[in-house]
């Protein structure tokens, strides 16, 4: 059985189908922003798979580090011992992350990270006294990994995981705030507030943490949102003495335009996670922060212990290649870098319309066409394709998170073949696509 058959019949991909519908692309080689296949194509990746290689591919400072730790200490077990990797990387993050977030517990996914946090939240609830606070709020569009935990704070209804809503926690969910074109525009519509408040007002006493996505709800939508509705729902939920978790995987490190989305409001939650970004891309590895109050609230109590460990957590090969991911970013002006990707994108759409695209936005390193329709993702990704771009639309949403180092020419190609794939795929087809040919909707 040759690479192809394998693979179509017998490897699952993200979101896909067993047997495979079509053959998945091979991928033989990256560097920079570009992916080389097997055929000999070299493609323009617009993804940063999946927001992680910021720094681009094979860079030489990351591959460096990796080389060195592989040479040394590939791995080992985070119980009982811990070494230079994991501190380096430690005191690098401490640094640059929300002040009041000294204490730092490193996973090995973004999903995982997030169940570290809503297990941080539960524990100094319990540890405190009460256990009761045991329920958390989200947002619609909200999306937070999938494992079960992190299912569990994502959009019931809506979401990617609603097919398991019966057989998840069942947590509580406001109305998300309006789309905004940029952070600093003032929130219009106070709906989603009274939601939110209505919701705090009636079970406070139950609810452990608030979760989100600051300034940008990520593979919910890329639904950009107002400041205004960040600071005063997160003092809403201060008013009622209910945690603040910011799940920054997919906006921090600079990927908003800030090094973190939370600073957009002056915001210093108690519990943040990060991830994508903190490893450039080359290896898994994730964080979940805390201020002293949780920290002091778990370790005070019995059994005194944050009940997790992954036997992977803080692998030193993955801690040794974040730390030069996050040196790295302190080494050239990544604001300025991701700054042009957005005018860039802002400027070559500025005059994209179609009665069937309903939104054109541009916020940092996040660039979005959305669609009225949901069925033309694959044939969008086909005419990208042919142009040796590589797109990943999801449902009605057309966008690109590319690496910060994307040069100015390779920026302005993407913004070009993205809407040419997307006039073209919308002139082309009035009737919605039959089902058996849709992309599914997800990231």
């Amino acid at each position: 059985m040759n690479f192809t058959q394998l693979d179509q019949q017998h490897i699952w991909h993200p979101y896909s189908t067993l047997p495979a519908r079509q053959p998945a692309l091979e991928a033989v080689d990256t560097n920079g922003c570009s992916i080389q296949l097997a055929d000999g194509r070299v493609l323009l990746d617009a993804m940063s798979s999946w927001w992680s290689a910021i720094h681009g591919y094979n860079h030489p400072n990351i591959l460096a580090a990796a080389h060195d730790q592989l040479n040394q200490m590939p791995h080992i077990m985070f119980g009982g011992f811990s070494h230079q990797p994991a501190s380096e990387l430690a005191d690098a993050v401490l640094a640059i992350t929300p002040k009041n977030l000294q204490h730092i517990f490193f996973a090995d996914s973004g999903s995982i990270a997030v169940e570290v946090a809503l297990k941080m939240a539960l524990q100094y609830w319990k540890s405190i006294g009460q256990p009761q606070k045991s329920r958390f709020i989200a947002l619609k569009h909200a999306y937070h990994g999938d494992t079960f935990g992190a299912m569990s704070v994502c959009d019931p209804v809506d979401g990617m995981h609603h097919l398991f809503a019966q057989n998840l926690m069942p947590n509580l969910f406001a109305e998300a705030p309006p789309i905004s074109h940029h952070p600093d525009q003032p929130l219009t519509d106070q709906t989603c507030l009274d939601s939110l408040k209505a919701v705090l007002e009636q079970n406070h006493q139950n609810i452990a943490a608030f979760v989100f996505e600051p300034i940008i709800q990520g593979a919910g939508g890329m639904r950009f949102y107002s400041t205004d509705y960040l600071r005063q729902a997160t003092a809403l939920c201060r008013e009622y003495d209910v945690l603040l978790i910011a799940d920054e995987i997919a906006t921090g490190l600079g990927r908003t335009g800030k090094l973190f989305a939370c600073e957009w409001a002056g915001l210093q939650p108690d519990i943040m996670t990060l991830g994508k970004g903190l490893s450039a891309g080359m290896i898994s590895l994730a964080a979940t922060l805390c201020n002293e109050r949780i920290r002091d609230g778990i370790s005070r109590a019995e059994p005194g212990l944050l009940m997790h460990g992954p036997t992977f957590m803080a692998n030193p090969l993955a801690c040794r290649i974040a730390h030069a991911s996050v040196k790295l970013l302190q080494e050239y002006d990544w604001q300025a870098a991701v700054n042009q990707i957005q005018a860039i994108f802002s400027q070559a759409w500025q005059s994209l319309q179609h009665p069937d695209i309903v939104d054109v936005r541009c916020l940092g390193g996040v660039a979005v066409i959305e669609l009225s329709r949901e069925d033309l993702a694959s044939r969008i990704q086909q005419l990208a394709l042919t142009e040796n771009v590589w797109l990943r639309p999801f449902g009605k949403l057309v966008y690109s998170m590319p690496a910060y180092t994307i040069t100015t020419q390779e920026a302005q190609r993407l913004a070009q073949v993205m809407a040419y794939a997307v006039l073209t795929a919308l002139d082309e087809q009035t009737e919605p696509t039959p089902p058996s040919t849709q992309a599914l909707p997800f990231v």
